[in-house]
């Protein structure tokens, strides 16, 4: 009997090991989930953006900005994914529909659009008929450089009295 208890054990502890992440898109909680690095609800789903790091955690953004902000802190960041990462992000073509989730990394980016935090950039699973298309990697290049419409959209934000927004200003 000891050894049958025993040997359940090991098992037991073997099979939580080989456990395997669930990299599969999770659904946003509006009324609970918020950006991890601006702290705003999501409200959007055509723009949030989700990363679910190797053990399973997930952290949302409501724009593909302020994803690229996080990332900017290396070292956080690294520790945080772990060895593997994956992203999600909605599509802007299919309206604020629940579940509406993308691979970040194969999707076709486009630049001009308002979005929740004034990045200015949006998602499609197919490629939009426009002239500048970008891919994800070009995307957070292109944030890191500023070419954003974050400016504008501040300045938008201050004359029509609606105080901080994204903890800047």
């Amino acid at each position: 009997m000891k050894k049958s208890l025993y040997l359940f054990g090991i098992l037991l502890i073997l099979s939580a090991c080989n456990k395997q992440t669930d990299f599969s898109p999770r659904a946003i909680n509006f009324d609970r989930d918020a950006c991890y690095v601006c702290r705003m609800g999501l409200t959007d789903q055509r723009f949030n953006v989700q990363a679910i790091n190797e053990f399973g955690e997930v952290r949302w953004y409501d724009d593909i900005g302020c994803l690229a902000e996080d990332l900017r802190d290396t070292a956080q960041w690294n520790q945080w994914k772990g060895n593997k990462v994956k992203f999600w992000i909605g599509d802007a073509s299919k309206e604020n529909e629940a579940n509406n989730w993308i691979d970040a990394e194969k999707a076709f980016y486009d630049y001009g659009t308002d979005t929740p935090m004034g990045y200015g950039y949006a998602a499609y699973a197919n490629k939009p008929a426009t002239d500048s298309i970008y891919t994800f990697t070009e995307v957070l290049k292109r944030i890191g450089e500023g070419k954003t419409m974050r400016e504008s959209f501040i300045k938008k934000k201050k004359m029509m009295g609606e105080g901080k927004c994204g903890g800047e200003m």
